[in-house]
């Protein structure tokens, strides 16, 4: 398990760079009972999937899950997912994902609550009957991979100041966020997973 500082939302530092062996020992666990809001989150299979682009046949991973918000107050849902391979390459959800494929892996889905990462960001009302369902969409860049992590943000309130050395060794001080860590094991070769889901070792909460 590894956790990575944050500069703020939308840019997280590389693996190698920001939080080195000794630095994860001393990351901070989440508080065991959540003192900020927290959403509930049901998570589906990781699966790959082939489209045909204007481009030829690409791969994806793509990954659904249901979000229901019990905190008490109606919240702003803005989620992000990270996908971090075994090379320390670092890929946002939707970056580099066509319409074309979005839309087609919606259509494979046959769910129409389901909405797309960007359709799904909004006001989340209290109540399971207002949950919602999505998809997050990631490009394969690779066929081989021993090892697979997603962090998922936008779920929970909770925070913690920190500081971390840089490379130089100078303090930089970062704002970590409770974010849902999801580990999978791919088998070496995703050309022979077809549709099967990956296998997925682990599930928590970090502060990254």
């Amino acid at each position: 398990m590894f956790a990575c500082a944050s500069l703020g939302r939308g840019l997280p530092i590389a693996l190698g760079a920001c939080v080195l062996a000794s630095s994860v020992a001393m990351a901070p666990e989440p508080d065991p009972v959540p003192r900020r809001w927290q959403l509930s989150v049901e998570v589906g299979p990781l699966r790959t999937a082939s489209v045909e682009t204007k481009d030829g046949t690409r791969a994806y991973f793509y990954l659904t899950y249901k979000v229901t918000n019990a905190s008490g107050q109606d919240l702003l849902f803005t989620p992000s997912f990270d996908l971090v391979s075994d090379s320390g390459e670092i890929q946002r959800a939707g970056r580099h994902v066509p319409a074309e494929v979005t839309k087609d892996i919606l259509a494979r889905l046959d769910n129409p609550f389901m909405q797309d990462q960007v359709s799904i960001v909004g006001v989340l009302l209290q109540g399971e009957s207002n949950a919602k369902e999505g998809v997050v969409i990631w490009p394969v860049t690779t066929t081989r991979l021993t090892e697979l992590n997603i962090f998922a943000s936008g779920f929970s309130g909770e925070t913690r100041p920190v500081e971390l050395k840089n490379e130089e060794g100078t303090p930089t001080k970062v704002l970590l966020r409770k974010t849902l860590m999801l580990a999978y094991q791919p088998p070496g070769e995703l050309r022979d997973m077809g549709s099967t889901p990956l296998p997925l070792l682990e599930k928590q909460w970090v502060m990254r």
